[in-house]
């Protein structure tokens, strides 16, 4: 009777197995595989994600390295800004810090906005206040006059000028001009049919171009 009330388990051992060194080496892979979107630690050797930034250098802040919070931690710790610096060096970068170090903008409304039209309608005219010298571009007797802004391009444009043998402030006829006068110089027809100036005349057909983009020409 006592035989039929055994305990008899289902299992006759149900001690979990060790893993073997591949399930390990595999367990580990899936612990550290980076989510979609994640970048890896730059630290030599760590797996984890990068969670936060750190710059190269102080010559080059606007660049950095991708550390998980860990190595960020160590790499400011070692971080050490004015690193190969004079002293003279030092006071002088703490000063620029000191006032700021960036760059400032005017306080005064754009000429275009309301409040600037009706100020410069009322000045000399008893109302508001007078400003004989034009300190706020209301006009006067001794009013400054306005010098024009030069005019900004970018690195293609002014090497197209170059390219045509023009200066920075070139209007679109002096431009179109050259253009045409450098097409009938260095093209074939006009040369014999001697080739030796093709290659100035294909920069001078590209420059044209990139000035007709920029809308210079």
């Amino acid at each position: 009777m006592a035989g039929a009330f055994q305990y008899k388990p289902k299992f006759v051992d149900i001690r979990v197995r060790p893993p073997t060194p591949e399930e390990a080496a595999q367990a580990d892979d899936d612990v550290y595989a980076l989510k979609p979107g994640e970048r890896a630690c730059d630290h030599a050797g760590c797996r984890l994600a990068a969670t936060a930034r750190a710059p190269k250098s102080r010559d080059m802040l606007n660049e950095h390295y991708w550390f998980c919070q860990g190595h960020a931690a160590e790499y400011n710790r070692q971080w050490n800004f004015f690193a190969g610096m004079s002293e003279g060096e030092v006071r002088e970068r703490q000063a620029q810090s000191a006032a700021g170090d960036r760059p400032t903008w005017e306080f005064k409304a754009s000429r275009f906005s309301r409040e600037s039209a009706a100020a410069s309608h009322n000045f000399g005219k008893g109302q508001g206040y007078r400003d004989p010298f034009n300190l706020f571009g209301g006009g006067g007797p001794n009013a400054r006059v306005a010098t024009p802004e030069a005019r900004r391009i970018g690195k293609l444009e002014r090497n197209a000028l170059a390219d045509l043998d023009l200066e920075d402030s070139a209007d679109a006829p002096t431009i179109r001009a050259r253009y045409i006068e450098l097409v009938k110089r260095c093209h074939p027809d006009s040369n014999g049919g001697d080739r030796s100036a093709e290659h100035k005349l294909q920069r001078v057909i590209k420059a044209y171009q990139v000035l007709r983009k920029a809308k210079m020409a």
